[in-house]
């Protein structure tokens, strides 16, 4: 558990550097065993110390310690209990993605490494209270057995088999962004097509490259 907490606040510290989130924006949690280690409501991601992390159980939702965790909670409990494959959640507040997806734009595959992460489409909902039950429900449900879906005016979340994996996802997904923002101020983007996806899918180069961010 120790080394869960101490992987928790190095992909904390990792989401701010690259202005995933700011501030107290963006909550992100680990599961090891019954239990599942939070942020703490309030926190800066990056200024999280390894003894911090709040300590809930899975099933009873019994929360171990003074600090509050993220209201957010039921939506990261709610995926654990939905996804035993999931053994990390990050959510985090990618401000070109989601002002992207809040526009109407949607994020498609325009690289190997999307295709290899994020899958072939990247899911979008509507904006829902932060926190509460009808996020949770349209979270676990739009996610489904894939591992991204962005919020409209809110932000994204990213799961994996580990941290390294979950955050991989989050950073992309901004990288992406990035990219067809950058490509639309100078022409217009063309997107793999259906066959340049299949034959990354089927890529025995990218296979060992994910099975690399499932290994801590």
């Amino acid at each position: 558990m120790e080394e869960c907490r101490r992987e928790l606040t190095i992909y904390g510290k990792k989401i701010i550097e690259k202005g995933l989130a700011a501030g107290p924006g963006g909550n992100i949690s680990a599961r090891e065993g019954d239990y599942v280690f939070l942020s703490p409501s309030g926190f800066f991601l990056d200024e999280i110390g390894s003894d911090e992390w709040v300590k809930v159980h899975l099933e009873t939702g019994r929360i171990y310690g003074q600090a509050r965790p993220t209201c957010e909670i039921s939506m990261h409990l709610g995926i654990y209990l939905a996804r035993e494959d999931v053994k990390a959640v990050v959510h985090t507040h990618p401000p070109l993605a989601v002002g992207m997806v809040s526009a109407g734009a949607r994020l498609k595959p325009l690289f190997p490494d999307f295709v290899a992460l994020l899958g072939r489409d990247v899911p979008v909902i509507d904006y829902v209270q932060p926190g509460s039950q009808e996020m949770r429900r349209r979270v676990v449900k739009s996610l489904g057995k894939g591992n991204v879906v962005l919020m409209k005016n809110h932000g994204s979340v990213c799961v994996g088999e580990t941290l390294k994996e979950a955050f991989a996802r989050s950073w992309l997904l901004e990288e992406t962004a990035r990219s067809v923002l950058a490509g639309n101020m100078v022409g217009k983007i063309k997107y793999l097509s259906l066959k340049e996806i299949e034959g990354l899918e089927n890529m025995e180069a990218e296979d060992y490259r994910k099975t690399l961010l499932k290994k801590k």
